[in-house]
């Protein structure tokens, strides 16, 4: 099993000279504060997995108890609609506008255009292409708009960038320790936020890909690529597309570190070269990364972005 094969690949982006960024401290519309959130009660949960097929050099475990205070949750991901109206108040631009560049999966760029659009591949993981122009207004790189994507997650997106819509609403990217007690939606020690059945019924409950990665994607939950954000049923918290459609950025640098005593509040090192990312996407797939459970983890480089790469915000403590 390639246990990082459909994660999205490090940018190794380099600042260019002249490149500006924009500071960012709760500037935020109203509109852009009143995105449906969720109030969690925190209090004490399980973390982590025991899962015979977890990965563990992820630090998918130990199981360890972890008590939270309260908190907020946005429902829903951050959206193509919220992003651009964050965008059209600051005229912030993101990392992948800036690189010029992002990386965009393969089967989603128009076959007669792959010479035009890609400029290179990952070695190890050639599905990944290095497309220029490729940002969250042009997902699939030059000749991609998001004009009917409007509901769909934003992605080409960093954590750089996340961090700053974060920061413009007023809220924060949630620590993994809260989106993983957001996700599991009340039940304890489940594989998937609905319980241990990954189709219950034959019904679909998440994106993710379906045939065999990377070549064949039969889209049997209706979907080849990201989707809508409400397009499967919220968990028993309320929360949407809270795995599979795109990884979503945590606060916390990533770490493996972990062991059995109890935890309270708990918000990752301070520092680190990598930031958590959680929930799947609509790449994974069980015979090469089934990191769509929701104790599964993986980490990118917080200036890195792709095709599947999004985030939800929190707000503070109650």
């Amino acid at each position: 099993m390639n246990s990082k094969s459909c994660c999205s690949p490090p940018a190794e982006h380099k600042e260019p000279r002249g490149a500006a960024r924009i500071a960012l401290q709760g500037t935020g519309s109203v509109a852009g504060r009143m995105r449906p959130t969720i109030e969690l009660p925190g209090g004490e949960f399980l973390m982590g997995t025991d899962y015979a097929y977890a990965f563990p050099a992820d630090g998918e475990g130990p199981v360890r108890l972890v008590t939270l205070s309260p908190f907020r949750i946005d429902t829903f991901p951050v959206t193509n609609r919220d992003f651009a109206a964050f965008v059209e108040e600051t005229g912030y631009r993101t990392e992948s506008e800036i690189f010029a560049w992002s990386f965009v999966f393969w089967m989603h760029l128009p076959p007669a255009r792959l010479d035009e659009l890609v400029e290179d591949t990952v070695a190890v993981a050639p599905w990944w292409c290095k497309v220029p122009g490729a940002d969250w207004r042009h997902p699939e790189g030059p000749g991609s708009q998001v004009d009917d994507r409007q509901d769909h997650p934003v992605v080409h997106v960093s954590w750089n960038d996340a961090a700053a819509y974060a920061a413009w609403a007023g809220k924060a990217l949630p620590t993994e320790a809260q989106w993983e007690y957001a996700a599991r939606g009340g039940l304890g020690q489940k594989l998937y936020p609905w319980g241990d059945e990954l189709t219950p019924g034959g019904k679909h409950l998440c994106n993710i890909w379906q045939g065999e990665f990377p070549r064949v994607d039969t889209a049997e939950d209706g979907f080849a690529g990201a989707c809508a954000v409400d397009s499967f049923p919220a968990n028993g918290f309320g929360l949407y597309s809270i795995t599979g459609n795109v990884w979503e950025w945590c606060a916390d640098w990533f770490h493996t570190a972990f062991d059995a005593h109890p935890q309270r509040n708990p918000s990752g090192p301070e520092r680190g070269e990598t930031k958590v990312m959680k929930g799947g996407s609509f790449l994974c797939h069980a015979s090469y990364c089934n990191r769509y459970r929701v104790a599964a983890r993986t980490s990118n480089t917080p200036d890195s972005a792709a095709s599947n790469i999004g985030f939800r915000c929190a707000g503070v403590n109650l």
